[in-house]
């Protein structure tokens, strides 16, 4: 031992004799000091772009939405943290459920309006309590009238009958700790959020509010609630206010086109006046997403107005309006969907100046049952009243005042999905990719697509192990812009999808473009940019022949014996015109798979009522890149 010490203290005199400088020198004699390389050997040093893509979904209720809590949800925030990190939880209706892998980031976007009330009648609490309303909700929900409370809140409509601001700066306080509570930086982020649930007249205007703060920033305000103001410019005023006052950054996502009756996309604004350049800026700055699909149907295209398109009719929802009161007619249409409203956004950037619609597309689930599930094959739907059960397809979902305006189970998806490029999961990376709308949305599944648009694409370069940093260095991903367009050049993409691993093979990748003509009027086209099996594309660049179909419905279940599980391609706009301002976005459809119909039938062993679907085609809308002409 003694000799061990004395070793050890010639060692430690030694180090202190020679100093620092003895450690900077490299093991080759003569060199006092190493020199900075000018150049270095990993070639990953400087790489700094998006590397990961990562999934979530910005739209998940609990039963602090009232909506959910007072119809019978009992599942709060923390049962859609855990369920969404990976761990097993149970239903309302006593289902074990678990994903097939963990989300990457969540969004609990419960509804600011009367935010926990439900679980505050649960609890008894003495602020409900103290609160004449919330003191006869509270009693009719003890004596087993529940479902007579709800609909007195229902009815209520856009007048706040609480107006209890202790109530929601108590809830709000509980929202911001909890999610700060499951924030793991690099393995599970939580943003802060709200949904405002604008529906004047029951046309839905509805916002997700997505803070990229936390609770040292968002716990300085409350959110901001239809009892405020129907009017979106207002929320516009809330979000500018929210980040003068604190020095936050926050956005809104709309949703759910489809069931506003012409409102989301309407080409005048709330109270009627003519559009502005101030109010296009406003939107993008504080809109730069949609939720393109989710579960009250898919909002890319119409068929009506898409004939041409035989992949536009996916799980469409066009009878009327959110609750069910106002049949839909075909004017409405275009101002409700995506692929319309991007199309529009050309012609207004012509009179405005600036593009009211240039916004990029994400998916997400809207379920108000806290539970987060994407998948056909583990869909617990919406609501707490329609998990699965052998008759739920047979549910309405909304009842509206006639049959044919009822939202029936059977017509509803099993959900979306947001997939963001960031190079690591934390709230600034995840939420910088949103704000930059480099995203895409996805109907369930986790496929990975990746796209660039440029100048100097080669048709070798997505072929190329470096085809991310090419794409980067010579061109813009998706939400991008083209710009310094010239006479000589016509921009190319590439394009990179693989299938999400446990899923089905892809069947094909498009290009859809859309372009403002010389006169004023848009147009848009589909690009087969590459397919499955060996088929062809033709020279109109479409590929007419089907992938095939492995489904058997009785047995729900299909095999990956066909489409590809990686497909890729290079395509050249064949008619760019340089003068006119167009868009590209990347749509990837898989092959047939069982719809959650087919799973629930084999389940249950029950037959669906005729005319349900029974098979879907999954799919992935990436945000367009546009391009906009040199001016002068």
């Amino acid at each position: 031992m003694k000799k061990m010490e004395k070793t050890l203290a010639i060692c430690v005199a030694f180090t202190l004799a020679m100093g620092a400088s003895a450690f900077a020198q490299d093991l080759h004699p003569g060199k006092a000091h190493v020199q900075p390389p000018k150049k270095q050997y990993s070639p990953y040093v400087e790489d700094h772009f998006p590397n990961r893509v990562y999934f979530g979904d910005t739209h998940l209720h609990t039963s602090w939405s009232a909506d959910a809590g007072m119809a019978g949800a009992t599942l709060g925030p923390d049962v859609a943290y855990r369920l969404a990190r990976g761990e097993v939880v149970t239903s309302h209706t006593g289902w074990k459920v678990k994903l097939i892998r963990p989300l990457d980031f969540l969004v609990v976007a419960d509804h600011a309006e009367n935010l926990g009330l439900a679980d505050f009648i649960r609890r008894s609490d003495p602020i409900v309590l103290a609160n004449k309303t919330g003191k006869k909700w509270h009693d009719m929900v003890k004596e087993g009238k529940g479902y007579d409370a709800f609909i007195e809140w229902l009815r209520a409509g856009n007048k706040d009958m609480i107006n209890e601001p202790k109530m929601m700066q108590a809830v709000w306080d509980k929202v911001a700790k909890n999610a700060d509570a499951y924030y793991q930086p690099g393995v599970f982020t939580t943003f802060h959020g709200f949904e405002w649930t604008s529906h004047p007249g029951g046309n839905n205007m509805h916002r997700v509010v997505v803070f990229r703060d936390g609770a040292e920033r968002t716990s300085q305000i409350l959110p901001f609630s239809q009892y405020d103001s129907v009017d979106p410019e207002d929320l516009w005023k809330y979000m500018d206010t929210y980040e003068k006052k604190t020095g936050g950054r926050v956005l809104a996502i709309p949703h759910n086109g489809n069931l506003s009756n012409g409102l989301m996309f309407d080409t005048k604004t709330y109270t009627g006046k003519s559009l502005t350049r101030d109010y296009a800026e406003t939107r993008m700055s504080r809109e730069p997403l949609i939720e393109v699909t989710q579960q009250k149907g898919d909002g890319e295209a119409h068929p009506l107005f898409a004939p041409d398109d035989e992949f536009a009719d996916f799980e469409t929802m066009d009878m009327g309006n959110l609750n069910g009161k106002v049949a839909k007619t075909k004017d409405m249409l275009p101002k409700e969907y995506a692929r319309s409203a991007l199309k529009e956004g050309l012609r207004l950037k012509e009179q405005l100046g600036v593009n009211p619609f240039k916004f990029g597309m994400v998916g997400s689930t809207d379920n108000h049952t806290a539970l987060p599930t994407t998948r056909e094959e583990n869909n617990f739907s919406k609501a707490s009243f329609v998990e699965p059960s052998a008759d739920r397809a047979k549910h309405p979902l909304v009842k509206g005042v006639t049959p044919e305006l009822s939202i029936m189970e059977a017509n509803v998806g099993a959900a979306g999905l947001a997939a963001v490029w960031a190079r690591e999961n934390t709230r600034e990376a995840i939420w910088d990719a949103m704000k930059r709308k480099e995203v895409y949305a996805t109907t369930g599944t986790r496929l990975t697509v990746r796209v660039f648009g440029g100048w100097d694409f080669n048709a070798d370069d997505v072929h190329r192990p470096d085809f991310a940093k090419r794409g980067y260095a010579r061109g813009v991903p998706m939400g991008g812009d083209l710009t310094n367009g010239q006479t000589d050049k016509t921009p190319s993409f590439m394009v990179r999808v693989l299938r999400d691993p446990d899923g089905a093979n892809l069947d094909r990748v498009q290009v859809i473009k859309g372009w403002l003509d010389k006169t004023g009027e848009t147009h848009e086209r589909i690009f087969d940019v590459a397919v499955s099996d060996g088929r062809k594309i033709g020279t109109d660049g479409r590929c007419k022949t089907p992938v095939g179909n492995t489904v058997d419905v009785a047995d729900a279940s299909f095999t990956n014996t066909i489409g590809a599980p990686f497909l890729a391609g290079h395509w050249t706009d064949p008619a760019f015109d340089p003068e006119q301002s167009a868009f590209y976005y990347v749509r990837v459809i898989e092959i047939p798979t069982p719809r959650w119909t087919a799973y629930d039938a084999k389940f249950f062993n029950v037959k669906m009522a005729e005319g349900t679907k029974m098979q879907v085609q999954d799919r992935a809308y990436t945000s367009p890149i546009w391009y906009t002409p040199k001016k002068g």
